[in-house]
């Protein structure tokens, strides 16, 4: 259990534990994905490649619904995948375009660029 945690894991609320436990299954199943995914392609038995295709796609499914999980249950997480997943632009184009409306103040002024 402490393999998880940074900090004492009495002092952690239950919402960041449930956190932890999503981070840690969506690493687990794209490990997995990545597993299967170099045996389909050194596998050359058909049927094989079929069966580990299969399994490889199952883990993709279960990894995306804990980043579900995640984007409707940890702060920040909707506003990345909105600005990322499914971008049309390159993917830098669109992270360009997201840090220029973090440069603002609340007033909407334009304070530049502070990297």
């Amino acid at each position: 259990m402490a393999q998880y945690y940074h900090e004492p894991y009495e002092i952690l609320d239950e919402k960041t534990k449930d956190i932890t436990r999503a981070i840690n299954s969506l690493k687990e199943e794209l490990e997995a994905v990545d597993w299967y995914n170099q045996r389909v392609n050194a596998t050359k038995d058909p049927e094989l490649k079929a069966v580990m295709a299969h399994n490889r796609d199952e883990e993709i499914e279960h990894a995306c619904m804990a980043l579900e999980w995640l984007r409707r249950n940890m702060d920040k997480w909707d506003e990345e995948l909105r600005t990322y997943l499914f971008a049309q632009s390159s993917i830098i184009e669109a992270e360009e375009s997201q840090g220029s409306s973090e440069t603002k103040t609340s007033t909407g002024i334009n304070i530049g660029d502070l990297k």
